[in-house]
């Protein structure tokens, strides 16, 4: 609930309860002598009811007056852990050099006992004249395009008291090509040991995603308009109001600067021609410095565990993102696996039946494959339950299934016409391809074997007759045709 709408019920709980007071105040006297007229058991009965209102009228009120709770950072993997899954993901083969680099940076930034500012933003909204009024003798590049920055830059800059720090430029959000871009600005952020987001108007919800994104690792943040002189002051006055709406409980402070840079305009000449003329805006930051000496007060060591908690934090996502995109790879290739294994165990299938009985063992394999590679345990009973489910959408589907195939075949020269222990392989091959991709599909996301959710995803893979995943189980199906021929 906003802070305006708790203050409006308090207002009106307030008039409610003024009312009741004067209205009740004529029969108090009268309703007292009366209480006291009572006997004593009743007297106590009726002031514990009393007081059991009293209670919960004041807990309302508490309730609507508190103050908003700060955002809690996000939990913070052990390091250890953490070097434990990069090395597993390291032996199964993924690249984990990003990862290991920023174990390295990290240790690397610590040992040096400088303090790193991150500015953050949108693109145009005055990053690089802001990096030339905090540290002057930086070069940095910009024009007229936004979006000058490509790699993080590095810049020294000295404090009002003296104090040197490192200010990070990174690319801003929004750019063109703009999510490896990104990336690069988010972990930039997160190595700093506090951030400048600056905006150069009210944050549109993107921006607010990123503010919210950036406190969510409860380092020092500030939140700073720029190109503050080309507001009147009641227009300044009214974003700031806003953006300390958006702030609150996120950021150490909202301020207001204006970071200088160039502009350009029209002078009208004597001859009564006119020019194009540049001039430099001077920078007015001093809210800006003073905030920056408070917030970076502690120094290095004493910012360096909240920066050390963001920089785990973050490695923590990313080795997330890393291990679900690597079972994602190991899943595809158990898939795979097991779709050329039905394949070849349908064309040599002879006695009626026979392949039911392959199949079956097949599948249990691959139910058994996939929920170790995901970390889920399961029964031999579970198991057992998934492939007689399986078996039954596949009895009920059997006509979906050849119509699938049949189409799909018909859509490569030779295929078609290789007869139906072909177009019955392909069909197993459609099979547990569809089979494998909803049970990994499921399992990923549910972190268990759910035979319901991965029995219907199994009913729209049969059903689907995307051309790319059937041009490869065609050639799979081919691949497995020609082994057999050559063989015989």
């Amino acid at each position: 609930m906003s802070r305006r709408l708790r203050l409006l019920f308090t207002a009106l709980t307030l008039a409610a309860l003024l009312w009741l007071l004067f209205a009740a105040a004529e029969r108090a006297l009268a309703l007292a002598q009366r209480f006291l007229e009572l006997p004593t058991w009743l007297q106590w009965t009726l002031g514990g009811v009393l007081l059991v209102f009293v209670a919960a009228g004041v807990s309302v009120l508490w309730w609507l007056l508190r103050p908003r709770r700060k955002r809690r950072p996000l939990p913070v993997p052990d390091r250890g852990s953490l070097e434990q899954r990069i090395g597993q993901l390291r032996e199964h083969g993924a690249d984990t050099g990003a990862l290991a680099s920023e174990l390295g940076e990290l240790d690397r930034r610590r040992a040096s006992a400088r303090v790193y500012v991150a500015l953050f933003g949108e693109i145009s909204t005055g990053k690089s004249s802001l990096i030339r009024a905090l540290a002057p003798q930086a070069h940095v590049a910009s024009d007229a395009r936004g979006g000058t920055t490509r790699a993080v830059g590095h810049y020294d800059g000295t404090l009002a008291d003296g104090r040197s720090l490192v200010l990070a430029d990174v690319p801003g959000s929004r750019e063109s090509g703009g999510e490896t871009h990104e990336t690069l600005a988010r972990e930039e952020a997160l190595r700093a040991h506090a951030v400048i987001y600056l905006c150069a108007g009210d944050l549109n919800r993107a921006q607010a995603d990123e503010l919210r994104w950036l406190a969510d690792f409860g380092k020092p943040l500030l939140l700073v308009l720029n190109k503050a002189d080309q507001w009147s002051d009641a227009e300044r006055d009214t974003l700031l109001e806003r953006l300390r709406r958006h702030g609150r409980g996120v950021a150490s402070a909202v301020l207001a600067i204006s970071a200088g840079g160039s502009e350009r305009y029209q002078r009208q000449l004597a001859d009564g021609s006119t020019e194009s003329v540049e001039r430099q805006r001077k920078p007015s930051i001093e809210p800006l410095l003073q905030a920056l000496a408070r917030i970076t007060a502690p120094g290095a060591e004493g910012l360096e565990d909240m920066r050390e908690n963001a920089v785990l934090a973050g490695l923590h996502q990313r080795t997330s993102m890393l291990e679900a995109r690597t079972r994602a790879e190991a899943a595809e290739q158990i898939v795979r696996k097991y779709a050329r294994r039905a394949i070849v165990g349908a064309l040599a299938a002879v006695a009626p039946g026979s392949d039911l009985v392959i199949q079956g063992v097949l599948a249990t394999g691959l139910t058994r494959a996939l929920a170790e590679l995901y970390g889920v345990k399961v029964s031999e009973v579970q198991i057992e339950d998934f492939v007689q489910q399986a078996k039954l959408t596949l009895r009920s589907g059997s006509s979906i299934v050849l119509a699938v195939a049949g189409n799909a075949l018909k859509a490569f020269p030779g295929l078609g016409t290789l007869g139906g222990g072909v177009l019955h392989a392909f069909a197993y091959a459609l099979i547990f391809d569809s089979m494998g991709r909803a049970l990994a599909a499921s399992l990923a996301e549910r972190h268990s074997l759910d035979q319901d959710d991965a029995g219907a995803r199994l009913k729209e893979l049969l059903a689907d007759a995307g051309g790319n995943r059937l041009r490869q189980l065609a050639a799979l199906t081919m691949d497995a045709v020609r082994e057999r021929d050559n063989a015989s």
